[in-house]
């Protein structure tokens, strides 16, 4: 890193900030996205398949818990809008290991999701071109998604808008199709669609308890993202307004788009009907009488792995831009283009993406190597909604003062961050029950402790040491400014 290398004009201090381009209807769409993953399109039908009628109440809890993740940083967000995002506070609470840990780890996970989104998006596209070369997809799907990104965060905003309007669609189409065919009655291979299908083929367990278990270790991946809102926080146009909305809107999201979607796939169909190996969402547009359902289905997909990557560029440009700004990243990555958008980080995160490209001619299996990444990524990305919690616990007990006065408080913020975080704690269990994703639960912990050893170099390192102190006492400078007339102590760690 160097501290004394002259910047253009463009990224002096002059404008030094992320611009607040993110409107409500950027963040309402960009929430939504990050809480219906890919995984609810194509990993629904495994899901349906090893757990049964019982997957319902497995995202009805995973949506539960996660609520209160959300509150929690919702809250710790807003106790400080000079926060850019939860590593800001992670570091700003629990010391600067965490918020090096989050940061790095959070990017890490927005990696392995947009390598798995870009192998996943070149064979979505050789549906419609057998012939095309796969790298030709995922080469051009990187440029493009760099292309939208570059010129500012609004065209992100916009971007994402409407690929999350395009998932939204789908599933209220899916809903209303099954509603249509339950009232009806609708008849396919001798079933009838109704509601009694739930519980008729074994009632609503009819795995037994392991199979219930076996369906969060698929599931939980499907939530991957439904923090992103908490790294707009610094491009958000007003955060106190839309991040309150856009949080306390997700227990609605999740039983519209999950539980509603799965109930009525499920009642149409008994689950014994569906196949771990096809996407629920094409046999009943099929059975709708949709002409081309798999052509249909194949580009909400792509449009869906899509908006993943796209999500994953942005917000891992925007946290290696905060570690940048706190000495636990190369400082070139703390530059801003003319259009405040952290153009250095955005392409160096882009770089790995093309590691997509290599594993779409890797040897062995694909399907078994997207298991180890996703398990691995899902792990990552428990570790840091599990530091929000920590972070959260820490916040209430070291500044209750901010606690008091907030306006965004979590429920039950005394005991449910225990509660989610034994949560957390079966779902790690869960993980050890098959050999597949135990294989993924001991490679994990070689990333923290690549993390650790790189951390224990960085903090020797003299530059490094100044550029946390000029950023704790600009931190401090910020907080003194702001509760001046209230009077209120600085915070201390």
């Amino acid at each position: 890193m160097t501290t004394t290398q002259a910047r253009p004009a463009s990224e002096t201090p002059q404008s030094p900030h992320l611009e607040r381009a993110l409107s409500n209807r950027h963040i309402q769409l960009i929430a939504i996205g990050g809480a219906i993953g890919t995984g609810l399109f194509m990993g629904s039908g495994k899901t349906i398949s090893v757990a049964g009628p019982s997957v319902i109440f497995v995202y009805m809890i995973i949506g539960f818990m996660l609520f209160f993740v959300m509150r929690a940083m919702g809250e710790l967000l807003l106790s400080n809008t000079e926060y850019k995002s939860f590593a800001d506070f992670a570091a700003d609470i629990l010391g600067p290991w965490a918020g090096f840990f989050t940061g790095w780890t959070y990017w890490f996970c927005w990696v392995v999701t947009g390598i798995a989104d870009v192998v996943a998006i070149a064979h979505y596209v050789s549906f419609w071109w057998a012939e095309l070369p796969l790298w030709i997809p995922a080469v051009v799907c990187i440029v493009l998604l760099v292309g939208l990104n570059l010129p500012s965060v609004k065209a992100f905003g916009e971007t994402e808008f409407w690929f999350a309007l395009v998932k939204i669609v789908a599933i209220l189409a899916l809903i209303v199709v099954g509603l249509v065919m339950i009232i009806t009655g609708f008849e396919s291979d001798g079933t009838r669609a109704a509601f009694a299908n739930l519980w008729t083929e074994g009632g609503m367990f009819p795995t037994g308890f392991m199979g219930f278990v076996a369906g969060f270790q698929i599931a939980v991946f499907a939530f991957v993202g439904i923090e992103l809102v908490g790294t707009t926080a610094a491009e958000a146009k007003d955060p106190e307004k839309t991040l309150p909305r856009a949080i306390n809107s997700i227990p609605v999201r999740i039983l519209l788009f999950y539980v509603g979607a799965l109930v009525v796939l499920m009642a149409v169909k008994p689950w014994t009907a569906y196949s771990a190996e096809e996407s629920p969402f094409v046999g009943m547009f099929a059975l709708a009488g949709l002409a081309g359902a798999a052509g249909v289905v194949n580009f909400i997909v792509l449009t869906s792995a899509t908006s993943s990557a796209n999500s994953g560029i942005y917000s891992t440009s925007r946290m290696i831009y905060g570690l940048a700004q706190e000495g636990d990243a190369p400082q070139r990555f703390a530059r801003l283009s003319s259009r405040q958008v952290p153009r250095n980080a955005l392409l160096f995160s882009c770089m790995f993406l093309l590691a997509g490209v290599a594993l779409l001619y890797a040897e062995g299996g694909v399907a078994e190597a997207f298991t180890l990444v996703t398990t691995i990524s899902a792990l990552c990305f428990m570790f840091v909604w599990s530091i929000i919690l920590v972070s959260y616990l820490v916040y209430r007990h070291r500044r209750p003062h901010l606690h008091a006065a907030s306006a965004f408080k979590m429920p039950g913020g005394s005991f449910m961050p225990y509660v989610v975080l034994g949560f957390f704690g079966f779902v790690v269990w869960a993980l050890t029950t098959q050999p597949d994703t135990l294989a993924a639960l001991l490679s994990t912990p070689a990333w923290f402790l690549a993390l650790g050893a790189g951390y224990l170099v960085l903090r020797r390192n003299p530059e490094h040491q100044a550029l946390r102190a000029a950023h704790d006492a600009k931190v401090a400078r910020e907080y003194q400014q702001r509760h001046a007339t209230t009077g209120q102590p600085t915070p201390t760690r």
